[in-house]
């Protein structure tokens, strides 16, 4: 499994893939070839239980070409501000995937991968051991609930 902890403090990191979901919509019906597909790796992507979502840096929101949804207010260290919201950033990570919004991060900050993307995917925090945990999902065991 592609994590590791920062051994300076205590953190998970993670390498993971983020795909323009809409260009694969686009390559799915001819309108653009497979190979024009936006998509890019990261690494020492930091999980933090502290935020929601995905958060991106700029550069990398710009380099997927994903499409604005809104402007919102944020709490952050700094206090409330605005960021942006963009639309269907699909995520691979421990061979699971799933599509999401993305926060926008200010500069060239380290991207951020929250509990929303983390619980929807059925990948938990192992803390003692400071590494991902897939959950199950199988005919016998899975993760997935309707209650």
């Amino acid at each position: 499994m592609p994590t590791r902890m920062a051994q300076d403090m205590g953190r998970i990191l993670t390498t993971l893939t983020i795909t323009n979901r809409a260009d694969q919509v686009r390559a799915k019906d001819g309108t653009i070839s497979p190979e024009q597909i936006r998509s890019v790796t990261l690494n020492d992507v930091l999980i933090d239980t502290g935020a929601t979502t995905l958060c991106l840096p700029q550069d990398v929101v710009a380099q997927l070409g994903l499409e604005l949804q809104k402007e919102v207010d944020v709490a952050t260290a700094m206090g409330i501000g605005k960021a942006r919201i963009f639309r269907d950033a699909v995520v691979s990570l421990c061979d699971r995937e799933g599509t999401f919004e993305c926060l926008e991060l200010p500069g060239g900050r380290t991207a951020l991968l929250g509990v929303i993307p983390l619980e929807a995917l059925g990948i938990e925090l192992d803390l003692q051991n400071q590494k991902l945990k897939v959950l199950p999902i199988s005919p016998t065991d899975t993760y997935l609930t309707i209650m």
